[in-house]
């Protein structure tokens, strides 16, 4: 017998990809994956990896992350040496299998049942600060202004967990807005190593603010067990995130994995409690806007069934097209549309 939840998310699916048959078990498990040398892929996405834990469809992975940061430039820039994580200490020292992006992220996730023409939903339960600072540095040759900050700086900027604010400056407080940067399963095998820099058709390193708890990410599948990875966390981020980093930090995510089977999901979407969201990406940021447009028309048509003249309609009278960041390599352009729009009365 199908378990209430379970039956909520079929619905959920059903409404954002119409009627398709969902891979689930009855007693989900929760499983635990820290983050260790043995745990993590340093800076790539790749249909061959060994996997670092498999699950079933239904089932919830506690993961932790660490910030991509050495030890010794934490403690260069003012962090003190007891509040840089063993972990990061262990993986810097003991995994020399990098590349070629500089993310660490954790996995791969075999998840059962996942296979190609697939759709794997990611939901994000909860995410947690892991430590009570994050970073946000530049360098020269990245970021959207290099030429104008020929140097490198980082700055390590204090996080209040009770009052949910980033202490930037004097006067200056941010409100806390915990996402994962990085999330997504291995591109086509076609791919080889895949750079963990630049997002694509597998997600990966989307920075999309939008994606904190209560979001959830539709991935298409491009190899068995899907093969899911996670990282990059930032505390906060603007969009554009124009000087390459947004505030780093290490997170603690709580995440959902259902399989969808045979839908032939082409490129990444998510839906927030109130709104769709489609993405594009490119090195062209013309180009990634076209994409994102194009497929929150194609999302339109097939699940809302508007014709495709009035599809282009409503999303130029009512979706907000943003750019998601324009520092990795392929720019990301995202657009939202309110589910209000299609409240019933």
């Amino acid at each position: 017998m199908m378990h209430a939840a379970l039956l909520v998310r079929t619905t959920l699916a059903a409404a954002l990809f119409g009627v398709i048959t969902v891979a689930g078990h009855a007693g989900a498990e929760t499983h635990r994956l820290p983050a260790t040398p043995q745990t993590v892929a340093w800076g790539n996405y790749d249909a061959s990896a060994r996997p670092v834990l498999r699950i079933r469809s239904g089932d919830l992975v506690v993961v932790d992350t660490l910030l991509t940061s050495s030890p010794t430039a934490l403690e260069r820039a003012g962090v003190v040496p007891q509040e840089v994580e063993q972990s990061l200490r262990d993986i810097f020292q003991a995994v020399t299998d990098r590349g070629p992006g500089g993310h660490i992220l954790t996995g791969p996730i075999f998840v059962e049942g996942a296979e190609p023409g697939d759709t794997l939903e990611v939901r994000i339960r909860k995410i947690d600060l892991a430590i009570p600072y994050a970073y946000n540095g530049f360098r020269y040759g990245a970021g959207l202004l290099t030429d104008e900050f020929p140097y490198a700086r980082m700055k390590i900027i204090p996080l209040d967990r009770d009052r949910q604010v980033a202490n930037f400056a004097p006067g200056i407080q941010i409100k806390l807005h915990p996402f994962f940067g990085s999330m997504g399963v291995a591109p086509p095998p076609a791919f080889g190593r895949y750079d963990s820099t630049p997002p694509t058709v597998h997600g990966g390193n989307m920075d999309n603010k939008e994606l904190v708890a209560g979001t959830t990410l539709y991935l298409p599948v491009h190899t068995s067990g899907a093969l899911f990875e996670v990282g990059d966390g930032h505390a906060g981020q603007g969009n554009g995130e124009v000087d390459v980093t947004a505030m780093e930090t290490s997170l603690t995510g709580t995440l959902e994995f259902i399989v969808h089977k045979n839908t032939k999901q082409a490129y990444p979407r998510a839906e927030t409690p109130t709104h769709f969201i489609a993405m594009g990406f490119d090195d062209d940021l013309s180009i990634a806007a076209h994409k994102a447009v194009r497929e929150m028309i194609d999302f339109l048509v097939a699940e809302k069934r508007l014709s495709r003249d009035d599809a282009y309609m409503l999303v130029s009278v009512a979706g907000d097209l943003a750019i998601t960041q324009i520092v990795d390599r392929n720019k990301g352009v995202h657009v939202m549309l309110a589910k209000e729009l299609f409240a019933r009365p």
